[in-house]
């Protein structure tokens, strides 16, 4: 411990009438035993952070502090089980609970605002007990824990929502109304249901491994949706109009419809690949721009873009299914026009389908079609794209 948490900890010990004039450090408070904690319970309000040493054994309780005017950590600790402010509303800096081995409750009924939550590495924590839940919070990470459900937290909005790598989760279920940077969901639990009823605009949002996606109120998206390796048999987006950067689903399995009623542009790359079941592509009824490449590779027997007139990267369509007469009918004509702007494949009846930049084999409808379009590596794919589309532009 410091000097100076010391002094801290040591003046909150003395008269009542001096309990409030020492609820503040300028460091870091360190407590290391339970009576320390109970000392502080005085302080509707402490101006500093507080840590947990990572020697504490026993259960602390911070009960009587409404706010913390800091952080509150704690970090590489191997025994403490169970960690609770009956009190507490608000902490205006980082929640952070990292490494902490046998951690299994964690109780804090009132809060409800957080500048920031990192919970890591939590083998042992199952449940929230947040009665109030958190609905205000600017970055929400939480990996390798035992949760089942987020049930505590209930953002109205959020800078940053990460939810990674949680086996157990069966459900994630906000009243969140807007992502201004990112949110992703991966590798959870296979069976996860994610619902974001509210949701009216995000910057970015990544699903991976996913359930089901729920996004009904979704209109403006800044930047990328990407879906990938999700478990799902449907996804609808009946409200977004306009993607602003790229859109991806890849490899999702289970897939066997799209559905994007109103969207009109995708801003960068347009990217459906490796969804084995997904034989139809009809759910883009008004796309009418993607500013970057387009490329499609499966099992699709059809493929309908009624409403394209646009592409300014590449274009590559390549299927197990009969589509050659959609290319020739429909794809072709545009290519011809000047309406698809850099390389141009479209061919159905092929082999092994693969991604833009891959010479097809057409099997001339002899060959048995494969169970699966090729694999792909997702990020360097996306990446490959990315260029593609940029180096069309040079």
């Amino acid at each position: 411990m410091s000097p100076l948490s010391k002094t801290v900890l040591s003046a909150l010990a003395v008269a009542g009438t001096t309990y409030a004039a020492s609820c503040s450090t300028s460091a870091t408070a360190t407590i290391e035993n339970p009576q320390q904690a109970t000392q502080l319970s005085s302080c509707s309000t402490f101006s500093g952070s507080i840590a947990i040493a990572t020697s504490v054994v026993d259960s602390i309780a911070l009960d009587g502090i409404r706010k913390i005017d800091g952080d509150l950590t704690i970090s590489n600790n191997s025994k403490i089980q169970s960690f609770s402010g009956s009190d507490l509303e608000v902490i205006t800096g980082a929640f952070t609970l990292d490494e902490v081995q046998v951690l299994s409750t964690v109780n804090f009924p009132k809060l409800t605002t957080v500048n920031s939550i990192k919970w890591n590495a939590l083998p042992n924590l199952q449940a929230l007990q947040m009665t109030a839940q958190i609905s205000k919070a600017s970055v929400i990470d939480i990996e390798n824990t035992q949760l089942q459900s987020l049930k505590g937290l209930n953002l109205e909005s959020v800078d940053e929502l990460t939810v990674a790598n949680n086996p157990y989760i069966n459900t994630i279920d906000m009243q969140l109304g807007n992502v201004t940077r990112q949110l992703t969901l991966t590798a959870n639990n296979p069976e996860v249901n994610v619902s974001f009823p509210n949701m009216e605009w995000a910057f970015n949002l990544t699903f991976r491994n996913c359930s089901s996606v729920l996004l009904p109120s979704l209109t403006t998206l800044n930047s990328s949706l990407g879906l990938y390796g999700n478990t799902f048999e449907s996804f609808n987006a009946p409200n977004l109009t306009k993607i602003g950067g790229a859109l991806s689903l890849v490899s999702n399995t289970q897939l066997t419809n799209v559905s994007f009623p109103q969207l009109t542009v995708v801003s960068q790359n347009l990217q459906i690949a490796n969804n084995t079941k997904l034989s139809e592509i009809n759910g883009f009824p008004k796309l009418a721009t993607i500013g970057g490449a387009l490329d499609f590779n499966g099992n699709m027997s059809s493929v309908e873009l009624p409403s394209l007139h646009d592409v300014k990267g590449a274009f590559n369509i390549q299927s197990t299914g009969q589509i050659q007469d959609t290319c020739d009918k429909t794809f072709q004509p545009l290519k011809a026009k000047g309406n698809i702007h850099g390389s141009f494949t479209c061919k159905g009846e092929v082999a092994n389908p693969g991604g833009q930049g891959t010479t097809p084999i057409v099997t001339g409808g002899h060959s048995k079609p494969s169970s699966a379009a090729s694999a792909i590596n997702l990020e360097s794919n996306m990446i490959g794209l990315a260029g593609l589309a940029a180096a069309f532009f040079l």
